[in-house]
């Protein structure tokens, strides 16, 4: 049974791309309470179903899947650039194909101009009504207006006309770096790319026996399950230690773990398998806001997933890929490492960035760790001793050492030297994901 939270989003859905909602129009077609309508939009929002822009509204845009280009609505390039719609805002819905800077004759620019397109211009009235004839959306900077005409124009076309404060050169930068953010983003794994849906899921209902737990061990062969009440709310997980040496005809209510350790379709893979080993669970329930069981995931599915990833090709840098680029391993025998200072991983100062600086500890650890066959692990602490500031483009060499190990933790040392003077001194707690 969907909840009202679950039926509002469905109802969001199910909407034409372009339909304008208002918190107070979802409540009164919903029959639910504002606050509850205003929640709801904040979550379609942030699955990225619809776009709310100042002054305009909130507007149900298309959906998009995970592919190789990611694009932007005009919806979003209003947000990114901090813009106003001056027409067209029926057209804030589509997804722009490319940007076009209007930085040339006009025959020129619109040779590059074309359906799909936003051209990012100044104040240049002929360009604007050329551009949306050609079926491109208009981007103007410098903060100008346009005729009264051309607006008409993106009325009748359904395509935007936005006029932002910002010059030419920022708005290109802001559009790329919002284009580059979701890249990174879309590499990164979610609980919602791998996870068991509900409908996939064995679940027990709290009024249910032991027998009914042995009945569905057999059939499945799981060790543990999630226990939900008749509305599928979460409330325990009951797995077979809870179980041992207990009558059948004993409630799983009596047995279960109460309020257990639960994740969301937004919690990365990376910080649920984190969570699942510190915790030493091999089954993790997802739910929403509510608590409704949504499906599972399991310890196996994630260090898969992980694994899978690694071999991926990545489409967008990270401070972590930056590192990792200027790594150069020296020696067989006793692992020495050797890393380049880029501009990248500076502060204000030009010195080598307090983040930089641990990332690369962090990533030589892990290295050390995979020569002597102990496969990956996540840095669970770090102790700093000192650091002195390493000016930009210098090559450091980094000298880890293994002070003790055991079959879940790695404690290790390392010294860290600019032209054999020590620059850097930290000791760092590792948890091993094993299997």
């Amino acid at each position: 049974m969907s909840t009202k939270h679950e039926k509002i989003l469905q109802y969001i859905e199910s909407l034409p791309v372009g339909d304008k909602i208002s918190v107070r129009q979802i409540a009164k077609e919903m029959q639910v309470s504002e606050g509850t309508a205003y929640r709801a939009i904040k979550e379609a929002e942030n699955r990225r179903l619809v776009s709310s822009i100042e002054r305009v509204g909130t507007i149900r845009i298309e959906k998009k899947k995970k592919e190789n280009i990611e694009r932007l609505t005009f919806a979003e390039i209003v947000n990114i650039v901090e813009g106003q719609v001056l027409g067209g805002k029926t057209g804030l819905h589509k997804s722009l194909t490319k940007f076009v800077i209007g930085a040339m004759q006009l025959e020129d620019m619109m040779r590059y101009t074309d359906a799909g397109s936003l051209l990012i211009v100044g104040n240049r009235i002929k360009a604007h009504e050329n551009a949306l004839r050609a079926g491109a959306a208009v981007l103007i900077t410098g903060g100008f207006d346009t005729t009264e005409d051309n607006k008409m124009l993106a009325d009748s076309l359904n395509l935007p006309i936005i006029s932002t404060s910002y010059d030419t050169f920022t708005v290109a930068t802001m559009i790329n770096r919002a284009i580059y953010d979701q890249l990174i983003k879309k590499d990164i794994l979610f609980i919602e790319d791998i996870y068991i849906p509900m409908v996939d899921t064995a679940v027990l209902k709290n009024d249910e026996t032991i027998y009914h737990f042995k009945k569905l061990n057999e059939q499945t062969t799981h060790g543990a399950f999630p226990v939900v009440t008749t509305n599928n709310k979460l409330i325990g997980m009951v797995t077979v230690k809870d179980v041992i040496g207990r009558e059948e005809t004993e409630l799983i209510d009596k047995v279960m773990t109460k309020n257990p350790i639960a994740g969301s379709m937004k919690m990365s893979v990376a910080s649920a398998g984190h969570r699942m080993i510190w915790e030493g669970i091999d089954l993790l329930p997802i739910v929403d806001d509510d608590m409704i069981l949504q499906g599972v995931i399991s310890r196996q599915d994630v260090l898969k997933a992980l694994q899978l990833a690694q071999r991926q090709p990545h489409q967008g840098e990270t401070i972590d890929d930056l590192v990792k680029n200027e790594i150069k391993v020296l020696g067989d025998e006793e692992l020495t490492v050797e890393f380049n200072v880029t501009p990248q991983m500076t502060n204000q100062y030009g010195a080598i960035s307090y983040g930089a600086f641990t990332t690369l500890l962090a990533e030589v650890g892990s290295f050390a760790l995979k020569r002597r066959k102990r496969g990956d692990a996540i840095a669970e602490n770090m102790m700093i001793y000192f650091i002195k500031p390493v000016q930009v483009e210098s090559i450091l060499t980094v000298k880890p050492r293994i002070l003790d190990m055991s079959r879940k933790f790695v404690k290790m040392d390392f010294e860290v030297y600019n032209q054999q003077m020590l620059v850097g001194k930290a000791m760092m707690m590792f948890q091993l994901l094993e299997r």
